[in-house]
């Protein structure tokens, strides 16, 4: 699952559930997980078309890998959004 755009990574609820969690704090793939009906695994498969689309970015801190927003990566979307209010 390969999303490059960020339109379409943001359009599963799913997807838009970890953006929102992550806008609160980073986050690792356990701790999103509890907030969802789904398994650790598909949690992954969101992340990693976040990932794709440069909607989330990921760090390492010992054998974690924690997710957090990447603000430079709503750009598109932003000057998307932005025409309909000018």
């Amino acid at each position: 699952m390969t999303i490059a755009d960020p339109f379409d990574a943001i359009a599963d609820p799913n997807r838009r559930y970890l953006l929102e969690e992550l806008r609160r704090a980073p986050r690792t793939v356990n701790e999103l997980a509890e907030g969802l009906p789904i398994s650790r695994p598909a949690v992954s498969q969101h992340l990693k078309a976040l990932l794709d689309c440069n909607l989330v970015s990921v760090s390492t801190s010992g054998t974690r890998r924690i997710y957090a927003i990447h603000k430079p990566g709503f750009d598109r979307l932003n000057l998307w959004l932005d025409q309909f209010w000018s």
